[in-house]
């Protein structure tokens, strides 16, 4: 890609952006509608605990059971472990 056409991407991306930006009106999230009854607010332990710790918590959780059941089934190596060699294994090959 030459640098013309790298411009004519970055400007089109940053035009896009700040259109999307200038159109979203954030401040009338700040307007009440009909029928809106907001509860309180949480408290900060609340919020850490609820979008933190419980996530964590949760997680720790999954994995833990994952790990668990994995290993109650028994170790099955297929590769290897099957097959039998003998070690005293002569060539018979006579030239």
């Amino acid at each position: 890609m030459d640098k013309k056409n790298a411009l004519r991407a970055g400007a089109l991306a940053a035009g896009t952006t700040l259109m999307m930006l200038l159109l979203s009106s954030p401040a009338s999230a700040l307007t009440r509608d009909d029928g809106d009854d907001p509860g309180t607010g949480l408290s900060v332990i609340e919020t850490l605990g609820l979008f933190v710790f419980a996530p964590i918590v949760l997680y720790l959780v999954i994995a833990g059971l994952v790990m668990v059941g994995d290993k109650s089934h028994k170790n099955k190596d297929t590769t290897s472990s099957n097959i039998a060699t003998k070690a005293d294994a002569k060539s018979e090959v006579k030239a």
